[in-house]
């Protein structure tokens, strides 16, 4: 997907993504794994054809296949639809927290960086011809969601997922104005999001209640689990804070002051969990007895 130039190839490169990662999500054969499967799968179709139709509809008019020739604006508004589909922008969002639950933590983390990587660029080859104001409302919902859902979650791998969503709204929002920026963010992402789920799969941490226990196994690891949380909502000394003050200043440049000052008050709500997290991993103990023994061993 990524390094093709034909529309046609682009689109089949995503449909073996999709069925390559469906074992990877139902392998346990749980139910509800199998569930995440399918509806990945079903998601998953129906954005692909979407794209197919927008490079058709753009083909129609324009006579080529070109990848970075999307001029028509039709087939440039699906094209973005799709994508945000396939990305699961809001308010395309409804099926990733399910799909991330349902699936071991290896799979949620390919799930949430390596399977965004060919969407993402594709969005960084037809940015010029891309629609700035649906993209900017995407973006605002999405940060907006992401954060707000997030907050009364105690499943790990489900708060994970409304913070990939409300990270991909700061992609959303820049990659039309300052497209190595979003690709900038993204880098970052998967690098800090990266650490956090092998983290979590070290430790076999899958609830906050697991979570508050952790110190007993790995004191030093959750210790660094709490720097790399704390990165992941963009606290300034750490690194995670770069690409949110880039964008910031980009679109004050670009003379979006006002979106600029609602996506950082939306990030103030993924905070808000992101804050919950470290606690739980290393400040405090449990105000409470927990109800589960103390694991003392990791296999």
């Amino acid at each position: 997907t990524i390094s093709s130039n034909h529309w046609i190839l682009a689109w089949a490169g995503l449909e073996i993504n999709t069925l390559a990662v469906l074992p990877l999500i139902s392998k346990s054969h749980h139910p509800r794994a199998v569930e995440a499967a399918t509806k990945y799968f079903l998601v998953q179709a129906a954005a692909s054809a979407l794209l197919l139709f927008s490079s058709m509809t753009n083909a129609w008019h324009t006579g080529q296949w070109d990848i970075t020739q999307l001029t028509n604006s039709t087939s440039s508004l699906i094209l973005t639809s799709a994508i945000a589909m396939k990305l699961g922008l809001a308010p395309f969002h409804f099926w990733f927290p399910e799909v991330l639950q349902g699936s071991p933590l290896i799979t949620g983390l390919l799930l949430s960086t390596a399977m965004k990587f060919p969407p993402i660029t594709l969005l960084y080859m037809t940015s010029s011809s891309l629609n700035p104001t649906l993209l900017t409302i995407m973006a605002i919902l999405s940060t907006a969601l992401g954060g707000w859902m997030g907050l009364n979650q105690t499943q790990i791998r489900k708060t994970l997922a409304f913070s990939s969503i409300s990270h991909l709204g700061w992609m959303a929002i820049i990659i039309t104005y300052y497209p190595k920026l979003a690709l900038l963010n993204f880098y970052l992402y998967t690098l800090i999001t990266t650490a956090v789920f092998l983290t979590l799969n070290t430790t076999k941490v899958l609830k906050l209640s697991t979570l508050m226990t952790a110190w007993t196994k790995t004191p030093a690891l959750t210790a660094i689990l709490m720097m790399t949380l704390l990165s992941l909502a963009g606290l300034p000394p750490l690194t995670g804070f770069l690409p949110k003050w880039l964008i910031i200043q980009e679109l004050t440049k670009q003379e979006m002051a006002p979106a600029a000052t609602i996506i950082s008050l939306f990030s103030l709500l993924s905070l808000f969990f992101y804050l919950r997290l470290a606690y739980c991993s290393t400040i405090t103990l449990p105000p409470h007895t927990t109800n589960h023994m103390k694991l003392w061993h990791t296999n």
